[in-house]
């Protein structure tokens, strides 16, 4: 895409590019699970002034006629109107499951059909990549607007960046002044950025393998209900009804691994640059061995 700009977190990356897309009594289409809508504080309502029209995907995945079955009659003052739609690749609450470029495709064909936005919760976008063997410049055909974190899998201390065209960007970085994130210390932090993309991506093939090994181990293991695909770097479990997720995560604690409650009954873990093959061994034995 044309331009970047540099956010501390991703969360600032969305609700600028919601803020920037949308008008007050204006809606946005996403899923119920989105980062965007369960774990942004409201700031769609706060910030922006807009609504949200949830939907619900297989695992966080949106298709293209559910997207198009949401969008509001323009002629209709009952409703507010569509404005924006938004993915999230990789979905969190989805397990790690991701968007192809086959899949998106027809979503941006439906947006652009009714003059909506399309935006990208990219917060795990080179996981997706990595996982579906496809190319980060092909998504810029598709998207007014991509939020890419640079943590999570890639390993830097902090920041996002919201990437769209020129246009787009320069009124974005007025939204960043206001919301406070406006940093002229920026510099050092946008140079792990650069050595993050130049470096850690293609690794996170490995988070990919050491997931998919907590999978078998967990999936054999007695307290464990359920699981979902594991696709990517994500590991999302259900205990069994006996267990619950505090004595699950203190068990963990006490073997110095920690983990995440996620929900009823669910713990997720996931797998990062930091978590090496000895961590991976010793966890993987230490899951085998839990008793409860």
């Amino acid at each position: 895409m044309e331009a970047g700009l540099f956010c501390p977190s991703g969360t600032m990356t969305n609700q600028i590019a919601i803020k920037a897309h949308t008008e007050p009594l204006s809606e946005v289409i996403c899923d119920f699970t989105s980062h965007i809508y369960q774990y942004e504080v409201g700031g769609i309502a706060f910030n922006a002034g807009a609504s949200v029209y949830l939907l619900h995907g297989e695992r966080g995945i949106l298709t293209a006629d559910m997207v198009k079955s949401a969008i509001r009659p323009d002629d209709n003052i009952h409703y507010p109107s569509t404005r924006l739609v938004s993915l999230e690749n990789t979905a969190n609450k989805g397990g790690g499951a991701f968007y192809t470029l086959a899949q998106i495709a027809p979503i941006a064909q439906v947006c652009r059909a009714h003059n909506l936005a399309l935006h990208l919760d990219g917060a795990r976008i080179f996981n997706a990549l990595v996982a579906a063997d496809e190319k980060s410049q092909d998504y810029g055909q598709y998207f007014d607007s991509i939020s890419v974190c640079l943590s999570k899998g890639l390993g830097t201390p902090v920041g996002s960046v919201l990437l769209g065209s020129k246009s787009f960007i320069k009124k974005t970085i007025r939204i960043r002044k206001v919301l406070g994130g406006g940093m002229r210390q920026v510099g050092y932090l946008a140079a792990a950025g650069i050595y993050a993309l130049d470096h850690h991506v293609q690794r996170l093939s490995e988070d990919h393998i050491r997931a998919q090994a907590l999978a078998e181990v967990l999936m054999a293991s007695s307290y464990v209900q359920s699981l979902l695909p594991v696709q990517t770097n994500i590991v999302i479990i259900t205990l069994v009804p006996e267990i619950s997720t505090q004595t699950f995560l203190q068990k963990l604690k006490e073997k110095n691994i920690l983990a995440t409650e996620f929900g009823p009954q669910q713990i997720r873990l996931v797998t990062h640059l930091d978590y090496t093959d000895e961590m991976a061994e010793y966890t993987l034995t230490t899951l085998k061995n839990l008793s409860f």
